[in-house]
């Protein structure tokens, strides 16, 4: 049982709008928890609405990048929740295969990543570590990225980090209809 519980239909037309609107677009699934948790506190919702939509929505990264770097870092952070959604959404949307996006959670010897790909791993594990990119690291982002982009990131990978936080520190269960965690 979460330690908040989402707040339950009937919605008033206003919440309902905004529920509605952070959902990926052709998902048939109610409201995720999370959602209807942070909804406890309404303007709080709107506030992190504005940049999870836009880094989801109107990001640089490749849809792919983008996803790898969630999964990742939500895997790093134990937060079967949020990896969970994605897995089943908007990672296979991107053309996250299941064989890498286990990878992400239990890397696999036999999973070859892009140099591109491999930089962005890294780099997640290094700022789940030590909350810092060494040279290297950045050299590797830099290789296949431009600024703009290394900084989107940047704080793609500390919101998620954040999602993590609020997904784990309130007990959420996993959605009924996500992608279970990997053992």
């Amino acid at each position: 049982m979460p330690r908040i519980e989402p707040i339950h239909p009937p919605y008033s037309e206003p919440v309902d709008r905004a529920l509605r609107r952070w959902m990926p677009p052709g998902v048939p699934h109610e409201p995720l928890a999370l959602f209807r948790v942070l909804h406890r506190n309404p303007e709080l919702a709107s506030r992190m609405f504005a940049l999870g939509a836009g880094l989801l929505g109107h990001g640089l990264l490749p849809g792919i990048d983008r996803e790898i770097v969630i999964a990742r870092v939500t895997a790093r952070a134990g937060c079967a929740y949020e990896w969970g959604v994605h897995a089943a959404t908007l990672a296979p949307r991107a053309g996250l295969d299941p064989e890498r996006l286990r990878a992400t959670v239990t890397p696999a010897a036999d999973v070859a990543w892009s140099p591109r790909h491999a930089a962005l791993l890294a780099a997640v594990d290094e700022l789940h570590d030590t909350a810092h990119l060494s040279p290297p690291a950045w050299d590797a982002l830099r290789a296949h990225y431009e600024d703009p982009q290394i900084l989107e990131f940047l704080v793609l990978a500390g919101w998620y980090r954040t999602i993590g936080y609020l997904a784990n520190g309130l007990l959420l269960e996993e959605e009924p209809w996500a992608v279970p965690f990997p053992a």
